[in-house]
């Protein structure tokens, strides 16, 4: 029911008044495993490219977004469950270690899961170096990774902001690419590096964006 939702609502709406512009849509599979890497500008990111993409896509979300009370909880929920949002606990190695899991369930489970190797938001809008989370991803489930690029999210919702402005978004989905030639070495660290600056370096020929040429770390809290 939710995902009809999705497609019946969701989708006309936001493109009706976003109109956004979509490039590479035959770049994503229609079937099979497949792995959605994209740069990371705005919250809004895991919003757009579900409404954009040409079947579902799954991320990952924080668990308390489906964990809230009385009638806001029961919306977030509800808006979370619309996108394809999986919940799980975020913070330590065996939190990340579980949300890996959890992807690669999805994957092997023939579905598309997005994933912004940068790790967390560009706060200055420049790409930063990627984690390797997505190489071994893609090697252990063996899928291909489409690179993913948008433009214009953060300018839609600007960090601190909770209502969402209309501005034009871009979205442009590159070609699949493919790491047959690394099949079995998904424990290799240089082999998940390959692949992680490969879908970086697709990711940035698609944004034109800066370089950061470092990891983009979270803010320690005050």
């Amino acid at each position: 029911m939710i995902n009809l939702i999705t497609k019946l609502v969701l989708k006309p709406v936001a493109k009706a008044l976003y109109r956004p512009v979509i490039e590479g849509l035959e770049n994503v599979p229609r079937g099979g495993g497949v792995i959605l890497a994209s740069n990371h500008l705005s919250f809004i990111d895991s919003v757009v490219i579900p409404l954009t993409a040409p079947r579902q896509v799954f991320f990952l979300a924080k668990a308390e977004y489906f964990t809230g009370t009385g009638l806001k909880g029961a919306l977030s929920k509800a808006f979370f469950q619309a996108i394809n949002a999986v919940p799980v606990e975020r913070g330590e190695i065996k939190a990340v270690q579980a949300s890996l899991d959890s992807a690669l369930e999805i994957l092997r489970d023939g579905k598309a899961f997005g994933i912004y190797p940068e790790g967390t938001r560009s706060l200055d809008g420049r790409l930063y170096r990627g984690k390797t989370g997505v190489g071994w991803l893609a090697l252990t489930a063996g899928v291909p990774v489409v690179p993913v690029a948008l433009e214009g999210p953060a300018d839609i919702l600007p960090v601190g902001k909770r209502i969402p402005r209309l501005r034009k978004v871009t979205v442009r989905f590159g070609e699949p690419l493919h790491f047959d030639h690394l099949h079995g070495q998904a424990r290799s660290a240089r082999a998940r590096r390959e692949v992680t600056d490969q879908v970086m370096a697709a990711i940035h020929q698609l944004s034109g964006q800066e370089l950061a040429e470092v990891y983009n770390e979270r803010p320690l809290a005050a």
